[in-house]
């Protein structure tokens, strides 16, 4: 069985704009922030598999008050060397998911910020992030990371990597969304990225205005949620503020 470890950047307001605003859910009101505006937190996810460190996704890549990548700052805490980190699972490039790939170092140089891993890309994705451009994507930060980062391209509506992780393409939050399916000491593991990001959207049947394609995400959510619910699957929720890691009933 897989350990899993949330690796949060903090809690935010995400508005119209698309805009990520710092919240304090501790001091704040979210009543007080632009009427329509989301509370989520951005976590990507340490996975220990018996084969792997695996980071899914790769969250905004802040620096914390010490100047240190706060992702690298979590994997340590967490009792790991970012170095040793293996692969590098992406969902999809938008801004809060893919800006944690490379990290700029002191002497302006762009790193990779998980030297030693794979990172596997969904080839329409990155085709259609580099064509759409701002504001849900930062082509110039993605056309960086892909001159230093070691890529494994991923293509067609699913695949396996191994034995043990699969992708399936899904499209509904984004044209080139995939979602992972990562199979561990008979545990099975699913992260859905902007496809299923909280708890709640797999438990109440809805469109949400924020998707791509609303309603391909809503059959997406529903079919994978069957699926999960059956072979009792864990599922890492990337936005969810405070269920980070779940089993559907």
């Amino acid at each position: 069985m897989a350990s899993v470890f949330p690796l949060s950047e903090g809690e935010f307001t995400v508005g119209h704009d698309k805009v990520l605003v710092p919240f304090n859910s501790a001091k704040e009101n979210l009543n007080d922030r632009a009427s329509g505006s989301l509370h989520i937190e951005v976590q990507p996810f340490l996975l220990v598999t018996g084969d792997d460190l695996i980071v899914l996704d790769t969250g905004l890549g802040f620096k914390n008050a010490d100047g240190m990548l706060q992702i690298h700052q979590n994997i340590l805490d967490a009792g790991y060397e970012p170095a040793a980190v293996t692969k590098v699972l992406q969902s999809h490039l938008h801004k809060d998911h893919c800006g944690g790939m490379t990290f700029c170092g002191d002497n302006g140089m762009v790193l990779p910020t998980f030297p030693n891993a794979t990172y596997y890309l969904y080839r329409p994705e990155v085709e259609y992030a580099l064509e759409k451009g701002y504001p849900s994507y930062f082509t110039k930060d993605i056309e960086e990371a892909l001159k230093v980062i070691t890529i494994q391209w991923l293509d067609g509506q699913e695949g396996e990597i191994d034995a043990h992780i699969r992708f399936v393409h899904t499209g509904g939050h984004c044209p080139g969304h995939i979602v992972w399916i990562i199979n561990d000491g008979g545990e099975t593991y699913f992260f859905g990225g902007d496809e299923a990001p909280q708890l709640k959207q797999m438990q109440i049947r809805y469109v949400a205005k924020y998707d791509y394609d609303g309603k391909k995400a809503l059959a997406v959510r529903e079919r994978f949620a069957a699926e999960g619910r059956k072979g009792n699957w864990r599922f890492l929720f990337y936005h969810d503020v405070k269920t980070p890691v779940a089993q559907l009933q």
